[in-house]
């Protein structure tokens, strides 16, 4: 007993001093500055041809994304606004080393030759990740089917322009997270899907207006696709700069980026504020040579 009662105030200092460092907020902040901070992914962004506002795209993306993930950009843009729109980046057969995904957001109908569309998805086969955005859906009209593989989905075509609603088909995929049942566009042009690939799954589609009230179509505005052994995630929204501004577009764009990368963990996610919109994105991004990239 006497022993025990010499030991006794020696227990108790250890066990305070065990809790205090337990509770320390410098040291659970040191502890978190020791954590290593992970690799951001290195993204490149190809922009231009028709119909859109792609200059101011570019940065809509690449800021909006930078704020809510750990994603580096580079930036290739074209300022033809022709719908025959070649990008030089394309040129060379490793166009993509050294990008952990690739973003297309890009508008080039008449560039019909099957042997430049089988450059670009050459890396995209073999285990490049993509996202692919709006207008990149009538790229590329070559008489094959393989843009159009690639992508999950087929369009030839849109309605007129009216904000639409966007219907959560998929409210369990982490992609989906946040985005709520439905969300309305600011802006729209929905774009008219023939068809949905075996390899694509929904997330989310919106009804066409019709002028017969009793026939509904259902348009698909939200995807993911699997094409060869790269992942794809697929959007037809984008038209207008106010759809691309807009958080619920920025999110989601961003967890699809992360997802084609299998990325999408709170490793990769940054605690986003919209109060961040105000303040830079962190580093800029890099504008990507006129010639193209590759070796």
């Amino acid at each position: 007993m006497l022993l025990l009662n010499r030991l006794l105030p020696t227990l108790f200092l250890c066990l305070t001093c065990g809790l205090a460092a337990a509770a320390d907020p410098v040291a659970d902040k040191q502890n978190a500055a020791a954590k290593p901070a992970v690799k951001p992914l290195k993204v490149l962004i190809i922009s231009g041809g028709c119909c859109h506002d792609y200059k101011q795209q570019q940065k809509l993306l690449s800021e909006g994304i930078a704020k809510r993930a750990h994603v580096e950009f580079t930036l290739y843009y074209s300022d033809s606004t022709g719908t025959n729109t070649k990008f030089a980046v394309y040129d060379k057969e490793n166009w993509a080393a050294g990008f952990d995904a690739v973003i297309h957001n890009e508008c080039s109908s008449d560039v019909k030759e099957p042997a430049f569309t089988q450059r670009i998805l050459k890396p995209h086969a073999e285990g490049l990740p993509a996202v692919v955005i709006h207008c990149a859906m009538h790229c590329y009209r070559d008489g094959t089917d393989e843009w159009f593989k690639f992508l999950g989905v087929t369009s030839r075509g849109h309605g007129p322009h009216y904000a639409f609603t966007a219907q959560n088909m998929a409210r369990e995929n982490p992609i989906m997270e946040g985005f709520g049942a439905s969300w309305k566009t600011p802006k729209g042009e929905l774009y008219h899907i023939d068809k949905v690939w075996d390899t694509a799954t929904v997330l989310a589609h919106a009804e066409r207006q019709a002028k017969d009230p009793n026939k509904q179509t259902l348009d698909a505005v939200i995807w993911t696709n699997q094409y060869g052994k790269g992942r794809v995630f697929g959007t037809t929204v984008g038209h207008y700069n106010e759809e691309m501004a807009d958080p619920v577009f920025l999110n989601y764009v961003t967890r699809g980026l992360l997802w084609s990368c299998d990325k999408l963990n709170a490793d990769y996610l940054k605690t986003y504020n919209p109060a961040d919109d105000k303040e830079p994105a962190g580093p800029q991004p890099t504008p990507a040579p006129e010639k193209g990239l590759g070796k």
